[in-house]
């Protein structure tokens, strides 16, 4: 199925999805306790906040508290074992997406997990923009200047990354501009945008709702977004694929809870999850502080999903000659 036709099929079962509806009969009222939500990212980062609006939205639908964990670090793996490891019952879930289900297999000799065997899909979440930013005292205020820069002065510049999803936007965009840079690599994108902005690197990709904040402080440059399609939050800034035709690296976000969770649990979690997310509250907080465009799916159409998304960013990142750590 084209990536295309897959978002137009999964749109379409969202709206015929049913109301939530109550356990089977006999069986324990679930959630009927706090739910930890893992984040595998800094505090600030686009899923930390994106994670705090769906819990913020959760509790208030179903008065049970959700609670968020950011476990930042070794590119999300911390977050996704302990969520892969947890028990299967419901109450520990991951909030990750491009980095964790998508691109670190192909960026880790040894994944310690896996990424389709080791979790119960509950539903997509949503799906962003990224954004090309520089260091303020690089020259460049197009992505053709900076490609023009960075052939001026090969070896001497160093691109930034606090997640796998921001250097794949990165290394495509190189591989493509047919350029050189450095790759120094973070623990989480807010830090990786302090050393940006303190000028120990010149460029990075970043998730919006990391961004925007920088960007609007005059902290940071952006010179486009990683989309085919213009982001809402940045309505004047061009596409990448305006100057190199073809440049399209979306990320996006999901929810997970760990292997064989009992199936009147993830449909239950399916229902809170998806119902949350097209909360009025949820909604404008995806736009306003994560940059995302809320998207959900049934469990089934996530597989499907994931699986595609795996496809592309492996052609990614072998075609750009990034060899696994």
């Amino acid at each position: 199925m084209k990536r295309r036709d897959l978002f137009v099929a999964v749109a379409a079962s969202c709206l015929l999805a049913p109301a939530l509806h109550a356990q089977s009969p006999g069986a324990p009222a679930f959630p009927s306790k706090p739910i930890r939500l893992l984040v595998p990212f800094s505090a600030g980062s686009g899923t930390d906040q994106l994670a705090r609006a769906m819990a913020h939205a959760i509790t208030t639908d179903i008065n049970i508290p959700v609670v968020v964990e950011d476990r930042a670090g070794a590119a999300g793996m911390l977050a996704v074992q302990g969520v892969a490891t947890a028990p299967n019952d419901g109450y520990t879930l991951l909030i990750g997406g491009t980095t964790t289900h998508a691109a670190n297999e192909f960026l880790y000799k040894k994944l310690p997990y896996d990424p389709v065997k080791d979790f119960t899909p509950i539903t997509i979440l949503g799906r962003g923009w990224q954004a090309l930013i520089v260091n303020n005292d690089v020259p460049a205020k197009t992505v053709a200047e900076l490609i023009a820069y960075a052939r001026e002065h090969p070896g001497k510049l160093n691109f930034a990354s606090g997640s796998s999803g921001s250097r794949v936007g990165s290394e495509a965009f190189l591989q493509m501009a047919k350029v050189k840079m450095t790759h120094v690599p973070y623990k989480g994108n807010p830090l990786a945008i302090a050393d940006l902005i303190a000028g120990r690197t010149q460029m990075m990709v970043v998730d919006t709702g990391t961004a925007i904040p920088f960007i609007q402080s005059g902290k940071v440059r952006v010179l486009a977004v990683t989309n085919l399609e213009r982001s809402p939050l940045l309505p004047d800034v061009p596409p990448i694929a305006d100057t190199l035709p073809g440049y399209n690296v979306t990320h996006w976000f999901g929810v997970w809870g760990p292997a064989n969770l009992p199936v009147d649990v993830k449909r239950r979690l399916n229902e809170i999850f998806v119902h949350a997310a097209k909360s009025a509250s949820a909604a404008a907080a995806f736009y306003t502080s994560s940059g995302t465009a809320s998207f959900t799916s049934t469990p089934e159409e996530m597989v499907l999903f994931q699986a595609s998304e795996t496809k592309k960013y492996g052609e990614i990142i072998r075609g750009a000659g990034i060899e696994p750590e």
